[in-house]
């Protein structure tokens, strides 16, 4: 009788929840719904061996992680290209109509929040991640559970990937800060920091107190499912359960599209909860599947960008600095003034062109803005009032660094440093061999690059894996203890095991990224295979265009880098991009996974599936060739056995395993 009565107010409070918090329209008061949440908790309590991770009782929190764990996403999470005029809405639609003569284009809101990726399985919440950087995020499952517009039990039980936008709304935002100021701390600039920075608490309870909410607007599996566009897939997670964004619309002409941003920019202001511009997409599947991708963005989106926030400020002076390439970029150092919630010291002035183009000197009144509602630019001068002590900015000719004469190329706009000696472009290029996102080597950052450079130990690349042999002079600098000496080598050690993308990015190739950087790696498998590649052959590569072909060739044909090179595969850093099949025993297999597993995750068997050539798709139909099912298997297992699919139980499936071992 408890079970029943359990899943009874589950059931209940999960329609109740929809109702309140997706669609704003509850069916019963305050009192009522806590009544029946307060029976669930005490019945629940009182029969633990009852308990659903995903019962609606998880929303008010209650778990203290001690870190997250990085996750790599099963499909990345592109970035989109932008937008900023009518010409370029019409450069964009130029391009989507030499490949598709008559698209249809469905436009939505861009949410000014934090991207996030929900996985679901059998129709139960399983994972949310954040985007990371687009192919590893970060498992804040616990964050989002409690996240109350978020549903737990989807209407149907299906499997799927779904992505969107968690935000603050305007009020969650006040009442946050409000609450903050009463306790001493700092507030919060804007909603958009305020929903990064509560989902990255590692007590949950804090995250159901701020009250966040969530937007979703992409099924990454939509086409598995039957769904043959955008504009229904947005219906589709509608009816599962999911809070999607109802200011949607579709247009078949970019200037409907444009009329429409007029229109949404115009309501702006009366919403709850930030946006910072529109999302354009083409709405056929299909379609979108022939534009494809480039190296970072989809073909068939495009971002508009509303006029970003302008506010005048006094340009103080004006000063360079040299990057890992060598190529020297003006900044402005500003009267500190606060634009779109955060404030703001500096900005880049690009070039010696730009800054004659804008006629921009010391002691002038600028308007500035956040280019992209990120990096702040100089978007005219007041001239006004200027006087004869206002003099014309003479571009340096020296590198600042090491007094050496700077080149400024035929075709380009920028100036170089072209000494490869010179200490700061030696400093950037370790910095960023050792970041992170290249051969994440912790503890070696700036600071610590400055230092042992300064010190004449760290001058080159194969520099860092020869500091092993300097201990004894590590450990008279400054904060350079034997623990620290001792992190810093364990981390230097560890990167000798980094993947061949990593590798290259770190290495530093002009125009090659870290989504070049995989496309090579994956293409190529080895670095030797790579430095011998010719720029015929790169140039086959669809990702790989002819500046990246040529940029690669040109760093691959000098003998200092083959030298590099041939030398840190001698220290044993040789990494070679390795596919996870292991055979080809379920080649061109479509495998379902449903029910509860007993001897494994989902997700291991999935990388078992996967590892023998096979493919994991979310939901059954006749081009399935296996369903795999566990206990409690349900609509999917009969829809298989009504359309004779083959079904094996685990035991079944992992006995085909071992018999291709």
């Amino acid at each position: 009788m408890s079970l029943d009565r359990i899943k009874e107010l589950r059931n209940l409070i999960n329609t109740y929840n929809n109702e309140y918090h997706v669609h704003d329209n509850p069916s019963i008061s305050d009192l009522e719904y806590d009544a029946l949440l307060n029976e669930l908790i005490t019945l629940e309590s009182e029969n633990p061996q009852y308990m659903d991770p995903n019962s609606p009782t998880q929303k008010v929190g209650g778990k203290v992680l001690d870190k997250f764990t990085k996750v790599t996403h099963s499909a990345p999470m592109y970035s989109l290209g932008n937008a900023f005029s009518l010409e370029d809405l019409e450069s964009f639609d130029e391009r989507v109509r030499k490949v598709i003569p008559n698209p249809s284009y469905v436009v939505e809101l861009k949410i000014d929040g934090l991207a996030i990726s929900m996985s679901y399985e059998d129709g139960q919440f399983t994972q949310a991640l954040t985007r990371g950087d687009g192919t590893v995020g970060e498992d804040v499952s616990e964050n989002i559970k409690v996240i109350k517009s978020i549903p737990l039990t989807l209407t149907s039980d299906v499997d799927l990937l779904v992505r969107g936008e968690v935000f603050m709304p305007n009020a969650s935002f006040t009442q946050v800060n409000l609450k903050r100021l009463e306790q001493g701390e700092a507030v919060f600039a804007n909603c958009r920091n305020a929903a990064a920075g509560t989902i990255r608490q590692l007590d949950s309870r804090v995250v159901a107190s701020r009250n966040l909410d969530g937007f979703w607007y992409t099924l990454v599996n939509a086409e598995e499912l039957g769904i043959k566009g955008q504009y229904e897939s947005l219906e589709y997670l509608d009816k599962l359960g999911f809070k999607i964004n109802h200011e949607i619309k579709k247009y078949d002409t970019i200037l409907d599209v444009w009329n429409r941003i007029h229109e949404l920019e115009s309501m702006r202001e009366q919403l709850d909860y930030d946006i910072d511009g529109v999302v354009i997409k083409v709405n056929d599947f299909k379609d979108q599947n022939t534009m494809g991708y480039t190296v970072k963005v989809p073909r068939f989106a495009i971002a508009y960008k509303f006029k970003a926030e302008e506010v005048l400020t006094r340009l103080e002076d004006i000063f360079v600095s040299v990057g890992r390439t060598g190529r020297i970029t003006p900044n402005a150092q500003l009267t500190p003034v606060e634009i779109s919630g955060s404030m703001v010291g500096f900005a880049n002035l690009h070039n010696q062109d730009y800054i004659k183009h804008k006629d921009i000197r010391i002691g002038d009144l600028v308007l500035v803005r956040k280019a992209g509602e990120i990096i702040p630019e100089i978007v005219s001068v007041d001239v006004s009032g200027r006087d004869d002590s206002f003099e014309e900015y003479i571009f340096p000719t020296h590198c600042p660094e090491c007094h050496e004469t700077l080149v400024r190329f035929e075709t380009e706009a920028d100036h170089y440093c072209v000494n490869t000696d010179c200490p700061a472009r030696i400093t950037q290029s370790l910095i960023h061999f050792a970041s992170r996102e290249a051969m994440n080597i912790d503890t070696l950052g700036e600071r610590r690059v400055i230092q042992l450079h300064e010190a004449g130990l760290l001058n080159t690349i194969l520099d860092i894996y020869a500091l092993k042999d300097h201990i004894e002079e590590m450990s008279t600098l400054d904060k350079m203890g034997e623990r620290s000496i001792e992190k810093l080598l364990s981390a230097i050690e560890a990167s000798k095991n980094q993947s061949l993308d990593k590798l290259l990015f770190g290495l530093g190739i002009r125009h090659v990224g870290s989504k070049t950087a995989s496309v090579l790696a994956s293409h190529f498998k080895s670095m030797r295979v790579l430095m011998n590649a010719d720029y015929e052959t790169l140039i086959t590569i669809d990702e790989i265009g002819l500046i990246i072909a040529d940029s690669v060739v040109n760093y691959f044909a000098l003998e200092h880098t083959q030298t590099m090179v041939e030398s840190l595969i001698a220290l044993g850093i040789d990494p070679h991009y390795e596919s996870n099949v292991e055979s080809s025993a379920f080649q061109d297999m479509k495998f379902v996974l449903t029910g509860t597993l007993e001897t494994m995750k989902r997700s291991d068997a999935k990388a078992i599936i996967e590892s023998h050539g096979g493919e994991v798709i979310g939901s059954v139909s006749k081009n399935t060739t296996v369903l795999v099912y566990g206990a409690s298997a349900g609509s999917k297992l009969t829809k298989a056995q009504e359309l004779g699919i083959q079904t094996w139980t685990e035991e079944e499936f992992l006995e085909r395993v071992n018999d291709n071992a």
